[in-house]
């Protein structure tokens, strides 16, 4: 994870966000290249979920809204986080973050009995190497102290410092502002903490104002925000964050099979755009998992180098955010139900949820991406190698253009294919330094294709088209790059 931590930031994928003051915990900014990563990512996911289809359409609603819809949703009473803190080093932790007494009892005896070494157990709890937790492996491993030593010494304990940790507090996980000139309690709103809302409260805007009929779904990319207590894994959990989210409005009786539709069709997607290893799963929550409205939810997981986590939840919502609007005392629409002209069945829609995250799915496919081999250097010598294969629809530039020299017409005629390129696809020219080092930044950047200009372009008018994974070099004519870039990525 630090090899991609250092690739994304040297590359301009991803920088800490407000770096030049220190930064700020939990916001990240994105470079150039991670930025059009980032819209290649949200493009697919648009092209595949809404502009494809005939029953999903799109909104795109205010961050801030009538604090009133955050009551109805149930975020201002029960959106929240139980949390401790450190009474010594005033560090603070989710609790659903922390390990709880049956784990460590369990890991701690693994350890004494040598089955698990003291980093697998670290990296199990994400202790990080002068943690306590981690010195606390070391000391079981190591004999110097007993199994009910180190259950003293970590159960209700801080990871980092070993200090007591004070008992459970409920922290809202909405971030407030203020609306108009004055600060009181009339002026509270909230930055949203999830954009599928904006869609309920658009429902029937949609309805009334589309020819669509039930069954079908609205889509929305945005800006969310939560108030995590303890932003951690990189870009992955997050405080300002983006989401790609479809409310699909069904019959109560189809819903189970519009469940299952969107279940396979979302993990299909990932697996479409190169997630194709083993470290990518769709699991199903068990009853004591559901959360109190749904019916059935499904999880696509990624193991991400830090553990295995969600990329992308799939729900059955029933008809729980409708009839939660509806019956609010503040909303002006007391009737959210549907009529089907053909069966003249009025009836309350259940709602099927894919909910997924651009800055996850971005984390998850730089992951897959990131590969280490050897390519030969200008003398012929094997080195080291970084390269990123991303899948032809996500990688940021396409294709990338090199004059051989920097003289005898040479960049003339690679900025000449360049231009044609850029016209039409994601294209970069370069012509600084030697030209194996220009592969190398190219293939960091994960640029499928890599174009050379040289000598004999201008005797049969040939240029020289590299392959990033293979690194397999050929001639084509000089005048058809774009189309063999095209044909090639399938684009």
């Amino acid at each position: 994870m630090e090899r991609i931590v250092a690739l994304a930031k040297r590359r301009g994928f991803i920088y800490p966000g407000s770096e030049i003051y220190g930064g700020l915990n939990g916001f990240w900014d994105y470079g150039p290249l991670g930025v059009e990563l980032k819209r290649n990512i949200k493009d697919a996911w648009w092209h595949n979920c809404v502009t494809t289809r005939d029953d999903v359409v799109g909104v795109d609603a205010a961050i801030i809204m009538n604090p009133k819809v955050w009551e109805a949703s149930g975020h201002v009473a029960g959106f929240s986080d139980p949390r401790v803190d450190c009474k010594d080093c005033k560090a603070r932790y989710r609790l659903d973050e922390l390990p709880t007494s049956a784990q460590i009892e369990a890991l701690v005896s693994e350890v004494a009995k040598g089955s698990v070494t003291a980093e697998q157990a670290a990296d199990l709890l994400m202790a990080e190497p002068g943690d306590h937790f981690a010195h606390m492996w070391r000391s079981i491993a190591k004999k110097k102290i007993t199994v009910e030593e180190a259950l003293t010494e970590s159960v209700g304990k801080c990871p980092k410092c070993g200090g007591q940790l004070t008992e459970a507090r409920q922290f809202n996980l909405m971030l407030p502002t203020s609306i108009g000139a004055m600060e009181d309690s009339s002026s509270r709103a909230y930055l949203r903490p999830e954009t599928a809302q904006g869609i309920f409260v658009n429902y029937k805007n949609v309805l009334d104002t589309s020819r669509l009929k039930v069954p079908f779904g609205i889509a929305q990319i945005g800006k969310a925000f939560r108030n995590e207590i303890n932003p951690r894994n990189y870009t992955f959990r997050s405080r300002e964050f983006e989401q790609m989210e479809i409310e699909f409005f069904c019959h109560p009786s189809e819903a189970d099979k519009w469940y299952a539709t969107w279940r396979q069709a979302r993990f299909d997607w990932y697996v479409g755009l190169g997630l194709k290893s083993d470290r990518l799963r769709l699991r199903d929550h068990e009853k004591d998992e559901l959360a109190h409205y749904a019916k059935a939810c499904a999880d696509i997981e990624y193991a991400f180098p830090f553990g295995t986590a969600e990329l992308e939840g799939v729900a059955n919502r029933t008809d729980f955010d409708l009839k939660q609007h509806q019956n609010h005392p503040a909303c002006i629409v007391k009737d959210l139900s549907y009529f089907d002209d053909e069966t003249k069945e009025r009836f309350l829609p259940y709602v099927i949820e894919p909910s997924g995250g651009v800055d996850r799915a971005l984390l998850a496919f730089l992951c897959e991406a990131y590969d280490e081999d050897e390519a030969p250097d200008e003398k012929g010598n094997p080195q080291k190698r970084t390269v990123l294969r991303f899948h032809p629809r996500l990688a940021p530039i396409k294709v990338a253009v090199f004059p051989l020299v920097k003289k005898d017409g040479m960049p003339e005629k690679a900025r000449a294919i360049y231009e044609e390129c850029r016209r039409h696809l994601a294209a970069f020219y370069d012509e600084k330094g030697a030209v194996g080092r220009r592969y190398r930044r190219q293939d960091e950047a994960g640029t499928p294709f890599c174009v050379t200009v040289d000598g004999q372009t201008f005797e049969d008018g040939t240029v020289t088209i590299r392959d990033r994974d293979t690194m397999k070099q050929e001639r084509i004519a000089g005048d058809g790059v774009l189309e063999y870039v095209r044909e090639h990525l399938h684009i």
